[in-house]
């Protein structure tokens, strides 16, 4: 018996192993004997490659489907594929190259960045592509802004190093006049530009707490209204789904049941984000086949990312939605290189402050 682990497959049943997935992954058809021999170059009769096969469908690797002698690798059996049977090799330069160009280069908001990766994993495999959407305050602060509203309320302006702008409104016990806020804006822009809003949190307590501190000083008529622009606000990530209707295209996931289920998940996004949290927070590539992400819209489905980020703090992810049936070799490299291109231009956003 084989293991179902593949750590007991000889030289001879991993070759045909790999042989009938690299061809099953071509064309989508069950593999028979005879293209086995024919395709594998091993000098075995057709009755030994058979014997070999009953015994990888003996341990779960492969699968015959009814209507065929032939047979078609499992979930199980793609897992191993990918994990020991395959070698990947480094993006082709000129796939790279047409990352490189179609990234935008020049000052962007980090979610038009992020709209435009998906999109473009998208085309790059033909797949679904998908990016996670970081919260805004995961982003350190550029400047800050106040201005003065009726009945003493103040709009406070945040613009962070990743260009997108967050107004928030506060309501004040009184009215402060526009020295005031303009003292409160150009302190907390000396002090905390470079910080993201839970570390600013953190320092203005502490300072609140010290008798005679700087900012009790400046700003002893304007605590208030500092404590209130970097309060906790709703609100968490988001996911970007594009490319969504090339999957129609695979007779995989043609069952129309299926594909509404599938569509329904990137439409409500929750499930579909919690996986790709999950994602984020392991380094290098993910890859779930099958059943293996735990959600059964994408039980016909593999979902490949890599996760993403800036200044050594990870982000989010990326990555890729489509059919069991992919190629492996290619598309890992494609999001693993996708994921690198990100980071490295959220670096240079950040280095720009």
């Amino acid at each position: 018996m084989i293991n179902p682990h593949g750590h007991d497959l000889d030289a001879r049943a991993r070759r045909l192993l790999r042989t009938l997935i690299a061809q099953y992954l071509v064309d989508g058809e069950p593999v028979g004997s005879r293209t086995l021999s024919r395709s594998s170059g091993l000098d075995v009769s057709p009755a030994t490659i058979r014997n070999i096969m009953a015994d990888l469908e003996d341990a779960g690797l492969v699968a015959s489907p009814h209507t065929s002698a032939g047979r078609v690798p499992t979930p199980r059996g793609l897992r191993l594929f990918v994990d020991s049977l395959i070698e990947l090799q480094p993006l082709p330069h000129a796939e790279m190259a047409r990352l490189q160009r179609e990234l935008p280069p020049g000052p962007t908001t980090t979610r038009d960045l992020l709209g435009n990766v998906s999109t473009l994993l998208s085309a790059m495999t033909h797949f679904a592509g998908v990016v996670t959407v970081p919260r805004q305050v995961d982003f350190p602060l550029r400047h800050i802004d106040f201005v003065p509203l009726p009945d003493a309320r103040v709009l406070v302006i945040l613009v962070f190093t990743d260009n997108q702008v967050q107004n928030r409104i506060v309501q004040l016990a009184r009215p402060l006049h526009s020295g005031e806020l303009e003292q409160a804006a150009n302190y907390l822009n000396s002090q905390f530009a470079g910080l993201r809003v839970d570390d600013i949190r953190t320092h203005l307590l502490a300072e609140l707490r010290e008798t005679g501190s700087e900012l009790n000083r400046l700003l002893a008529s304007t605590v208030e209204l500092a404590t209130a622009s970097f309060a906790p606000q709703a609100g968490g990530s988001d996911v970007l789904v594009s490319g969504q209707t090339n999957l129609m295209a695979y007779s995989e996931l043609s069952d129309l049941q299926r594909l509404r289920e599938l569509f329904e998940a990137f439409q409500q996004k929750s499930e579909l984000l919690q996986l790709m949290e999950v994602c984020a927070k392991a380094p290098g590539v993910r890859l779930f086949i099958g059943e293996e992400s735990g959600f059964t819209a994408l039980d016909g489905c593999s979902v490949v990312t890599a996760s993403y980020g800036a200044q050594g703090r990870v982000l989010g992810a990326v990555g890729v939605i489509g059919p069991t049936r992919m190629a492996y070799e290619r598309v890992i490299p494609v999001v693993q290189a996708t994921a690198g291109l990100l980071s490295d231009a959220l670096n240079r956003a950040a280095t720009a402050l």
